[in-house]
């Protein structure tokens, strides 16, 4: 926070306070309002384009400073605080006036928020005139970033325009004693949105084992009975998704524990006010199909109101409060209502044409969403908290890069995309968009793109996109008009976690991935680089495997069990040890030809080949899959001597590989030893690199670092030789973070090209 603060003032001055941040929707008016009466203040207060303005004159205008930053609300944040004194009015009385807009603004929406603990009292307390409405909220909690058309942030410019104020609330609003002050969600069962069906019939539904569609605060959630095997299963067949883990909901921190083993921090992460995923160690107690060989399961805690009002009726409706802390018996599959590769649903139109089939019940309420947030996801990974999937409850909220810099918009990646507009020292990124392989999630892409840069009121200098010619989102940085930076994928993973823990200078770092285009033209993913600035260089790579079939590879493991085969000059095996694959020893002889096949350097498809040589899995039903399972099955790893070799800095895993291979080695023994000796081998050519660039802080980026056993192994292994390293946390180690880099190496660029211009003015 940087503050600037005017002198101690002096008695019955007047100042002029400016403060900027996430402070518009919080309760910031009626905070400064109070703090007045307190201190028998006169003035007045506004929202606009850039924050809060307000003018105090009286006796006590230093401690009213010093309780402004000490006691700011809980969804407060204050970036800066200006202080500048103006003539004296005399007058008295403090007044909260109505918002300006217009102009070049600064001040920003904030997140989504979970229901705080006073509006869930209220929302169980039978003497509330809010007493089981599924819309409660206050200043301190609610929707925001979802609800928001433009700033600043007031009731007009959110889907609550429509409803207009009972008298309860309108009394509620106006008066500076109650929490829901200005509060521009507040609305009651006289006056607010209401929900199509009774509580009552979806608890009843989800007990037969129906499956439920529910509108709630970023879109709509596909809900069942995640301890019934049946629904379970139908979610699967019916949305298409055949492994892929769902996420979990339960009531409290407590019934989570009934089903899967938090520590404490990811205790704390699943009380988080953002709500988000949190993956856990799996106990007991849920259907087989919820998390299909896997040892982690996704879980959330009641993001809406809504959320509690069901697990309330489920529970048999208990009187009081008290239950909101005791562990209940239901647990919920809660995963996002799509139809496979389209957007998260929002609006009741397309609930009804795209879930009609998937679900038995369409629950939908009468306030719109504006603006599409999946479920975030975390994990505690080496320690401290991991975003894996940055979206609801995280969004809008922005990413410190530290220092000033030039506007730039960065348009990510292909797979998990997301967007990053740069601010002066803040990078704004996207929620999750998705995979930019449907029309829809295009448009939807395209939509989140001017939506940001709107809100922020951004007219960017540069565009910058990945090296990879045929990405979507290659394609629309083309066609933005702007100047164009292309960069190389896996230097802007580097770079994501550069900028995030504020690393200027070079850095050495890896890239474990799955795929990015390579300078070469070839497929990368095992990248030993120096990143300085905008530059790059490539100082070393796994030894590349070839890649049968190019992209089919990576949904099919099989073919990188034939690659792997092919380059231990053991193909001749391909027929027996892939017996259900008919192509397989056609093509092991291909490759034994030398057919032309292209390449990969990626940790990924290592991952795949060692899944499939295991038998693990030889198909993969969604991304990652391979890599999932065969980590799941990892109890410790375990170090295979001369299980690799480092030659002119290339790391080759072959001898691994030719272990693996054993005819009697189980599949979890196959697991340890594989991801063992994968962190040795990665540990050592890393020191190497280290010690010829004479560098102690090791940057680890790419999506094989959300393997925890790899991550946590690593970290630890590289400690161990005096190194320092640095794990992706504010953004995902994925795709989804590499917009942020792509922004670093933009900025890093167009502060390069003025830097000399600067230097010789000065």
């Amino acid at each position: 926070m940087s503050d600037h603060l005017a002198a101690a003032p002096q008695a019955h001055d007047r100042l002029r306070i400016r403060v900027r941040g996430a402070v518009q929707g919080v309760g910031f008016r009626p905070f400064m309002h109070q703090l007045a009466a307190r201190y028998s203040l006169a003035g007045f207060v506004l929202n606009d384009q850039d924050g809060v303005l307000a003018e105090i004159e009286g006796a006590a205008l230093g401690a009213f400073l010093t309780a402004l930053q000490q006691e700011r609300p809980p969804l407060a944040r204050i970036d800066g605080v200006e202080v500048t004194p103006v003539p004296s009015e005399g007058r008295q009385g403090f007044t909260i006036r109505h918002s300006l807009g217009g102009g070049t603004g600064r001040t920003r929406v904030i997140p989504d928020a979970a229901p705080c603990r006073s509006c869930l009292a209220e929302l169980f307390d039978p003497a509330s005139r809010f007493h089981l409405y599924p819309f409660i909220t206050c200043t301190h909690c609610g929707p925001r970033f979802t609800i928001t058309r433009l700033l600043p942030y007031d009731r007009p410019n959110t889907t609550m325009a429509g409803f207009g104020f009972c008298a309860a609330c309108a009394a509620d609003y106006a008066d500076p004693a109650r929490r829901r002050f200005h509060a521009e969600t507040i609305a009651c069962p006289a006056c607010g949105p209401r929900l199509s069906h009774p509580i009552e019939a979806i608890a009843t539904a989800l007990r037969q084992g129906q499956i439920i569609a529910l509108k709630g605060i970023g879109g709509f959630h596909l809900l069942c009975d995640a301890t019934n095997e049946a629904p379970v299963a139908t979610l699967r067949r019916r949305k298409l998704r055949p492994a892929k883990p769902f996420a979990i909901m339960v009531a409290n921190e407590a019934s989570a524990a009934q089903i899967a083993a938090p520590s404490s921090a990811e205790r704390a992460l699943l009380c988080q006010i953002a709500r988000p995923i949190v993956l856990i160690n799996l106990r007991a107690g849920l259907a087989a199909s919820v998390a299909p060989r896997l040892d982690r399961v996704g879980i959330m805690l009641p993001s809406a109101p809504l959320h509690y009002l069901l697990f309330h009726a489920l529970a048999g409706q208990p009187q009081g409060a008290a239950w909101l802390d005791e562990p209940q018996p239901v647990a919920l599959v809660a995963t996002s209502a799509n139809a496979g590769g389209q957007p998260l649903v929002i609006t009741d139109a397309e609930a009804a044409q795209s879930l009609a089939g998937i679900a038995d019940l369409i629950v939908t309420h009468d306030r719109p969403i504006l603006a599409r947030a999946d479920d975030s996801v975390m994990a505690v990974i080496d320690g401290a908290p991991a975003i894996i999937r940055r979206s609801r409850g995280f969004v809008p909220e922005p990413i410190d890069l530290g220092q000033d810099g030039p506007a730039v918009l960065a348009v990510g990646a292909h797979l998990k995309a997301t967007l990053c507009v740069t601010r002066g020292r803040e990078a704004f990124l996207s929620q999750h968009i998705g995979d930019l392989t449907t029309a829809q999630t295009i448009r939807f892409y395209e939509e989140t793109a001017r939506s940001l840069l709107s809100m922020l009121d951004v007219t960017p200098e540069l565009v910058v996109c990945d090296l990879h010619p045929d990405y979507r989102s290659t394609l629309f940085a083309e066609a933005t008009g702007l100047p164009i930076l292309r960069v190389q994928h896996h230097a802007a993973h580097l770079a994501a976690v550069a900028a995030e823990h504020h690393l200027r200078d070079s850095v050495l770092g890896v890239a474990l991935d799955g795929h990015g285009f390579g300078a070469d033209g070839s497929a990368w993913g095992g990248e030993l680089m120096l990143v300085e600035g905008q530059h790059w260089r490539r100082l070393g790579h796994l030894l590349p495997l070839t890649m049968p079939g190019g992209d089919r590879a990576a949904r099919e493991p099989w073919r990188m069990g034939i690659a792997a085969l092919a380059a231990l000059g053991r193909g001749a095996e391909a027929a027996r040890r892939f017996p259900e694959h008919p192509l397989a020893p056609h093509l092991a002889v291909f490759l034994a030809m030398k057919g032309p096949t292209p390449v990969t350097s990626s940790l990924g498809r290592l991952f795949d080949a060692a899944a499939a040589l295991l038998g693990v899995c030889l198909h993969q039903s969604y991304e990652g899959q391979a890599a999932m399972e065969l980590e799941a099955l990892v109890r410790a790893p375990k170090y295979l001597p001369g299980g690799y070799r480092i030659a002119d800095q290339i790391l080759d895993f072959r001898p691994l590989l030719a272990a693996l291979l054993e005819p009697k080695l189980p599949a979890r023994a196959g697991a340890e030893l594989f991801h063992g000796t994968l962190i040795a081998g990665l540990a050592e050519w890393i020191a190497q690199a280290a010690a010829l660039q004479r560098r102690t802080d090791v940057v680890l980026g790419g999506g094989c670092l959300m393997n925890r056993v790899l991550a946590e192994g690593l970290a630890a292994a590289l400690r161990a030789r005096g190194l320092v390293p640095w794990l992706p946390r504010a953004v995902p180690a994925n795709d989804g973070g590499l917009a942020l880099g792509q922004a670093a190496l933009a900025r890093a660029h167009l502060m390069a090209e003025t830097a000399p211009a600067s230097s010789s003015r000065r």
